[in-house]
């Protein structure tokens, strides 16, 4: 799995842009969802930091092997009130994933507690390890791999296949 930072055209003025913004307005914009990932048994996780985010606005996509997780928080305060102090950040926040085909995209399963957002990335079932069978001869009988064949008194020769993760 890689991450990918969600920067279409790599702008150099998009950090002066932000910062300009951020001086006009008095208010901080959000930089982005830091985040832990790692592998176990069941696939992966993902935890993205967003505090303050209510769970309603959090939405994730998932399109040909890009997981898009997008999120806002909006201040707790309206148009007409006086700002003395703003140095919260609040806005959109936007995170992309780029998964493997050896990940199933389609279950991903999330879970918000405690300002973070939880998601297991499981495992494709066509890239889990799995046995083949050996079928012997014209007869069509299957044969496990590394199994002793009926009568022939000594251990056939097998070879283990598997997949890389």
């Amino acid at each position: 799995m890689s991450v990918m930072r969600f920067d279409p055209f790599g702008d150099p003025f998009r950090g002066l842009d932000r910062l300009t913004s951020q001086l006009l307005s008095g208010t901080r914009t959000p930089m982005a969802m830091p985040m832990d990932v790692w592998q176990s048994d069941d696939g992966y996780h993902v935890a993205l930091d967003l505090p303050g985010v209510d769970p309603g606005s959090v939405e994730i996509t998932s399109e040909r092997n890009v997981l898009t997780i997008r999120a806002e928080r909006r201040p707790g305060y309206g148009e007409n009130d006086k700002v003395l102090v703003a140095e919260r950040p609040y806005g959109q926040y936007t995170r992309q994933l780029q998964v493997g085909d050896a990940l199933d995209s389609g279950n991903v399963a999330a879970s918000y507690h405690n300002g973070v957002l939880h998601l297991t990335i499981p495992i494709s079932p066509a890239a889990q390890p799995r046995r083949i069978e050996v079928r012997q001869g014209g007869d069509e009988q299957p044969v496990s791999v590394g199994a002793e064949p009926a009568g022939a008194g000594r251990s056939a020769g097998g070879a283990t296949a598997g997949t890389g993760g």
